[in-house]
């Protein structure tokens, strides 16, 4: 039987989201795996913006619930760091025990975004570690995002797949996302 895999990234919140989200289902749908979309979720009526939040996040906790494995775009959204909610996706699939693997669309790791958020300007501390000019240490191991979600994909058997997409494609280029399908695909068939 095949297995689920839910496909967590911000590409929800794209204009286009409908067409992204249709590209990486059937992309999905013919790697031999079984897509889950938070993207396919059928909003219900609410009598609010608050009730109506809570209820999208309990139809995904059952969605992320029905598959057996995740897949995440990480690639950096609205900052120099992975989408808040697919942190969210990623932490709950691993602490499941679920097959998890991950992508992103820029090259640069997370310190050299997070350096380069500081326009260069940082020092080293006694003992080696970059800080910024907020005094704070920062994560600088070569990880693609924060050492938990990068750490949290290779500490369970999964990949993580690096891509360099240009400029403006960054949540639409489909390189990083098929080269890891296919390693998903491979390792959970």
């Amino acid at each position: 039987m095949p297995k689920a895999v839910y496909l967590a990234g911000p590409e929800v919140f794209l204009e286009n989201a409908r067409e992204i989200l249709d590209r990486k289902i059937a992309l999905t749908r013919a790697a031999g795996l079984v897509p889950v979309s938070p993207g396919d979720l059928e909003f219900p009526k609410t009598a609010s913006k608050w009730e109506l939040g809570l209820a999208i996040s309990a139809i995904d906790e059952k969605l992320m619930n029905s598959a057996d494995a995740i897949i995440a775009n990480l690639t950096p959204f609205r900052g120099i760091a992975a989408d808040t909610g697919t942190c969210f996706e990623l932490g709950y699939m691993c602490a499941q025990g679920k097959a998890a693997f991950a992508y992103t669309n820029v090259r640069a790791d997370h310190g050299t975004r997070t350096k380069a958020h500081f326009k260069g300007v940082h020092s080293v501390d006694a003992n080696g570690h970059p800080r910024g000019p907020d005094g704070m240490m920062i994560e600088d191991m070569g990880f693609i995002d924060n050492l938990m979600l990068h750490g949290g994909v290779l500490n369970r058997g999964g990949h993580v797949v690096v891509g360099d997409a240009p400029p403006g494609a960054e949540l639409t280029d489909m390189r990083a996302f098929t080269a890891v399908l296919e390693l998903a695909a491979r390792q959970l068939g």
